[in-house]
């Protein structure tokens, strides 16, 4: 089995997959275009049936099945598919929607002018020949193709246990750098580049960034990123913008990439578009999406960049067969190969017509001795009773060799006209003029790399055209963030997995002890559960109850009305079943001294570095190692010299020193941070701060501010203080949060209702006291929660009552409890 897997692999490697360094064609396309020649389908000749060509090829030399003989030839006719087409086909031959070619019985084919450079020299034993699957015929092991076909045209292919993707650049610039390495050929590749800047792909296109083509180029393998090309139109009338997108990367199907916009715009992915069509026509690519008013078109445009293959990666490996055997090459390597290609079969070109010109001047040396001895020669023919003694007396006669004797022999009598003689005389001549020009090739290398540059620049001139593909310095891509408004968000999550985000001005403010207003639209069983404020710019780090860290951007969450529910978060983070959110921090920028300080509900704290969840993974990222039957609750960003607050369900709460706790990697488990009953369990924690007060509230709506210095500063591990009396009134306690004088303060209950409310209405009393109310509830309801709000200087104060409806602004006549009122 080892050996015959050997041998199947090679047979992939060597006769199938992978192109020849030389000539650039993998068998099949060399057989092929062999076929096209041996047939005459030659570019000024009629057209020939594909399926005539197909049938001599796999009959022939390649008996592999017609259909990828024929797929093969399909390739060399489409615009699209080659950079320089090697076959001119008439008929249906796809399209660059994905549309199938027509079957080989209705289409036509011959050579376009520019394979016949492949094959060019051919007869005159340029290249060796072998025989065919069946050893009846012979066909060429590789064409003397006078341009290096596996840069211009690429190659892509798939052996076994290696690829090869070599995409296509434009014959101009290749030439021209063949032509400074065969008169430098020390040249380096940095050097090359300035006459090869990169691929040129036959669809146009953009390529952003030229890393990956000097990585490609220096090792044989590298990535670069292709765009398609796109304008924004205006309309004049109506001032709507639409982006037109009229090139795309190499291979992208265009009609399946209009259908995947059309799911996008479905799935509410891009929101910012109203319609997409395709407007192509034989004038050419034409995709044109609308936009919505008001929108920014960098950001359509930059979503379609990466939700869709308008933007794709190319990924480049230089391989080919060098010497039967597969390897990676590098720029100047492949450009090295091919000029060593063209020496070989220019002097072997060269030998075969010097040995056809010394025997036809041989053959002329006899003739002008017969003619110069005419009379001499005709009496010895007539006296002669068979060719062959006459063939033998001039011989003997004249000196001559039995070739030369043959030829006069076979010379008929109008040769021996004047005019006739005359001419041989003149071809004598030219004939010794052309064997010491080709001795003079045969002897100097440097005669031969001139003829090679002289070839190479007749080709350029011919075939030669502009760049297609426009290459980009560096990406420049146009930051969605620069283009979104900063400006702060309420972000509400209800218990069963609901996110949303509204701006924070559209809350009102109200006096402590007010009924507030309903911001989100709640199921029966359903409730809103965490409430956080941040800026659209920042990124959140959604920490969940299984101690997992995922990562966002908050303009990225979704806005919904105030009746919404909002979108479902399993939708925006892949959480596993069971997984719940437990809080959100607010990162401006990742940079080192911070820290992530993390508690659980059985009172275990856990310190990381920051910088250790700077990496955004779909997955989210370990954050803390849990004990079984222990949950995350909180997590808070450090400076490492702060006082941490633990709070229980008790009402007890303990302040020890960030000190205390030494960071740890992202997966270990922290170290004790209160000590509690088994059946209680740390319901909050905060890090102090410049504010001045803590303010400790519970779940019957009652609360108060007590003073930081009420709390001393313990070891960690203690049982802590009380804060709260934790009574029938009271209740348990079920949030903290440190504050001063000019914060303003949201509650959340179970019923989705919010209250804001300034810190300065809430007096600061001494620790172990009952507290004042702080929210009126409804019977059966619940306080679940409570956030700081920072204030801006234009916000309405504490005695405005104005409401907006977060849903279109339009008025809300209800006036019961809980719901907005007439503004």
């Amino acid at each position: 089995m080892k050996q015959s897997y050997l041998e199947y692999a090679m047979s992939v490697i060597i006769g199938r997959a992978l192109p020849d360094v030389r000539d650039g064609l993998k068998p099949v396309h060399r057989r092929s275009l062999y076929a096209m020649q041996q047939v005459r389908n030659d570019w000024n000749k009629p057209y020939k049936k594909s399926a005539r060509i197909v049938g001599d090829v796999m009959g022939k030399y390649h008996p592999h099945g017609d259909s990828a003989i024929y797929d093969t030839i399909v390739r060399m006719a489409q615009p699209f598919s080659l950079r320089y087409m090697l076959v001119d086909g008439q008929g249906n031959f796809g399209s660059v929607d994905g549309d199938s070619p027509a079957a080989m019985r209705y289409t036509e084919i011959r050579m376009r002018k520019i394979a016949h450079q492949m094959l060019a020299d051919l007869e005159k034993e340029t290249v060796d020949f072998i025989p065919n699957y069946d050893e009846t015929l012979e066909e060429p092991s590789v064409l003397p193709t006078k341009f290096p076909a596996l840069l211009v045209n690429g190659s892509s292919g798939i052996a076994v246990g290696m690829t090869t993707n070599i995409p296509p650049h434009n014959i101009k610039e290749v030439i021209a750098a063949l032509n400074q390495l065969i008169d430098n050929p020390l040249m380096g590749i940095e050097d090359l580049m300035e006459y090869i800047p990169g691929p040129d792909f036959p669809t146009y296109g953009h390529i952003y960034g030229t890393k990956g083509i000097a990585e490609a180029y220096n090792n044989g393998r590298g990535i670069i990123t292709l765009r398609a090309k796109v304008e924004v139109e205006v309309n004049q009338k109506s001032g709507q913008e639409t982006i037109i997108v009229t090139e795309l990367p190499y291979q992208v199907n265009k009609a399946k990439l209009v259908e995947k916009i059309a799911e996008l715009m479905r799935d509410k992915i891009i929101t910012g578009a109203s319609f997409v069509r395709d407007e192509s026509d034989r004038d050419g690519m034409r995709i044109a999406i609308g936009l919505k008013r008001d929108q920014i078109n960098e950001v359509v445009i930059n979503q379609l960049y990466k939700h869709t293959n308008m933007q794709t990666s190319f990924g480049i490996i230089l391989l080919a067969i060098v010497n039967n055997r597969p390897q990676l090459l590098t720029l100047k390597e492949i450009l090295n190969h091919f000029i060593e290609h063209r020496r070989n079969v220019i002097i072997r070109r060269t030998r075969f017509d010097l040995r056809k010109a010394e025997e036809r001047a041989h053959i002329l040396e006899g003739l002008k001795i017969a003619l110069d001895h005419l009379d001499e020669v005709v009496a010895l023919i007539r006296a002669s009773h068979s060719p062959e003694e006459a063939k033998n007396g001039l011989i003997s006669t004249f000196n001559l060799s039995a070739i030369q004797a043959q030829a006069i022999l076979d010379m008929r009598l109008q040769r021996l006209t004047g005019l006739e003689r005359e001419k041989i005389i003149s071809e004598y001549d030219a004939l010794l003029k052309d064997i010491a020009w080709y001795n003079e090739i045969l002897s100097s290398d440097e005669v031969v790399r001139g003829l090679i540059k002289d070839e190479l620049t007749e080709l350029d001139e011919e075939f030669g055209d502009k760049r297609r593909t426009i290459i980009v310095e560096s990406t420049a891509e146009i930051s969605i963030e620069d283009l979104i408004a900063q400006e702060d968000m309420v972000v509400t999550v209800t218990r069963s997995g609901y996110i949303k985000r509204n701006p924070i001005t559209l809350y009102s403010s109200q006096h402590r002890g007010g009924k507030g207003k309903t911001a989100m639209g709640t199921k029966s069983d359903d409730f809103v559960e965490h409430l956080f404020v941040a800026s659209t710019h920042a990124t959140f780090l959604f920490i969940t109850n299984f101690g997992k860290v995922y990562q966002s951007k908050v303009y990225e969450l979704p806005m919904a009305g105030r009746s919404s529910l909002g979108k479902a978060i399993v939708n925006l983070l892949n959480f596993d079943e069971g997984e719940k959110l437990a809080t959100v921090l607010t990162v401006d920028e990742f940079v080192e001294n911070k820290y992530v300080v993390m508690a659980t509900k059985k009172g275990r704290v856990k310190k990381t570095d920051l910088m250790a969840y700077s990496r955004r993974r779909s997955g989210g990222l370990i954050g803390v190692k849990l004990a079984e039957g222990d949950e995350l609750i909180v997590a808070r960003i450090t400076d490492g010299n702060m006082n941490i607050f633990l709070g229980s369900e008790g009402g007890k709460v303990i302040r020890f020193h960030e000190g205390d706790v030494r960071a740890t990697a992202r997966g270990s488990m922290g170290v004790r941070g209160m000590r509690i009953d088994q059946s209680v369990k740390v319901v909050g924690m905060e890090v102090l701060g410049p504010e001045d007060t803590l303010l400790t509230v519970t779940e019957n709506g009652y609360g108060k501010r007590s003073s930081i210095e009420d709390y001393r500063t313990q070891t960690r591990g203690g049982k802590g203080v009380f804060s709260i009396k934790t009574s029938k009134r009271n209740g348990k306690m079920v949030s903290l949060l440190l504050v001063d004088e000019n914060d303003e303060l949201m509650m959340v209950t179970d019923k989705g209702k919010l209250i804001r409310t300034s810190i300065k209405g809430i007096n600061v009393i001494s620790r172990n006291t009952q507290g004042v109310k702080l929210i009126n509830l409804s019977p059966g309801e619940k306080l679940i929660g409570i956030a700081r709000l920072p204030e801006e200087e234009d916000q309405p104060g504490e005695d405005d009552q104005k409401d907006i409806n977060l849903e279109d602004l339009s008025v809300d006549k209800e006036n019961g409890d809980g719901e907005a009122i007439d503004s």
